[in-house]
């Protein structure tokens, strides 16, 4: 740049020190998630034993995926159907209560006109689950509701002359499946609770305020109002818990320690780490091509969710202005 002088001054860019406090970042996270990541989907077309490398090409996700086989491959088939069905009925059998729960009771918590004391002590209560390292609540709930004589829960009952037998809450199928429901449920409602608070939190009270001067009742400030306009919000909740139900792995697996695996609580997680670290024959093929099948089905529903919840500016967002003020009673 020129002066009236005539000096020249050259200006200087500090974009490359930018770069350069970033690229930690960046290797950390192509060497952890990048690279095993496609060293994954590498894996997924190799032989299923650890020795020989063997290209197999989509044989692995066929033998997975494909019905009408011959043994062994039908029993693999089978073994991944049943751990996709245990994933699924496990994950909305947590996450239905949960944000039901949560949205309850975040409603609850903020709404002005019930002025609740100690706020801060009741989330800090919901919250203190989130906060315990899963091996200390499996190891809890597994003491409490122990199958043997030693057991907490069963030895109560049976003191009160209410069983003749142990309950079996580790072992039996519903049993086992409500009780790893619950435990999720317990972990992660106050997580739940105080994000679904502060998106209650963020809509412009005036709104609300308009609707009480409308004769708006509290119900229909709730489904109109607040559930709309906390859309954002859930969606981040269902993602997030979506990827955490797919991906379930610690307690399905923690609860059951101690025992035979409990084959209605198998995830499709422990289903990776069993056939990945099977101590007589590993099979790394099975392991990686059923990590790429979850890493699919995950995109793609994180996909529809975004799909339904994209939000049209134009006509949509006026349609439904006009609806909440005919619903309201507005002018």
């Amino acid at each position: 740049m020129a002066t009236g002088s005539g000096v020249k001054h050259r200006s200087i860019s500090y974009a490359k020190y930018g770069y350069l406090f970033i690229l930690p970042f960046f290797l950390v996270y192509i060497f952890f998630q990048i690279y095993p990541l496609f060293n994954t989907f590498y894996l997924s077309t190799q032989s299923n034993g650890s020795v020989t490398t063997e290209s197999v090409g989509l044989n692995n996700f066929k033998w997975l995926l494909a019905s009408g086989q011959s043994r062994p491959y039908a029993a693999v088939h089978d073994n991944f159907v049943r751990v996709m069905g245990n994933t699924l009925i496990l994950w909305f059998g947590n996450f239905i209560p949960q944000i039901i729960l949560s949205l309850l009771l975040a409603a609850w918590f903020t709404d002005a006109y019930l002025k609740i004391k100690g706020k801060g002590f009741y989330k800090i209560v919901m919250y203190m689950p989130n906060i315990i390292t899963a091996a200390s609540v499996a190891a809890l709930f597994v003491m409490l509701f122990s199958e043997n004589q030693f057991g907490a829960v069963n030895k109560m009952l049976a003191n009160m002359g209410l069983i003749d037998a142990p309950v079996r809450f580790v072992t039996d199928q519903t049993n086992s499946r409500i009780m790893i429901m619950f435990i999720q449920t317990w972990m992660w409602f106050g997580n739940t609770t105080i994000m679904l608070m502060s998106g209650i939190m963020g809509i412009n009270p005036s709104l609300f305020e308009a609707a009480n001067i409308d004769g708006a009742s509290p119900g229909q400030q709730f489904f109109l109002i607040t559930i709309p306009l906390l859309r954002p919000i859930m969606l981040y909740t269902m993602i997030t818990s979506m990827i955490g139900g797919l991906q379930m792995f610690d307690m399905p697996y923690l609860y059951n320690v101690g025992t035979s695996q409990n084959k209605y609580t198998e995830t499709i997680a422990v289903f990776i780490y069993n056939h990945f670290h099977n101590a007589i024959s590993p099979n790394y093929g099975y392991s990686a091509a059923a990590s790429v099948i979850l890493f699919v089905i995950t995109a793609v529903l994180g996909s529809i969710a975004f799909a339904f919840n994209k939000d049209d500016d134009g006509r949509g967002t006026k349609a439904k202005k006009s609806a909440l003020k005919t619903k309201l009673g507005g002018a």
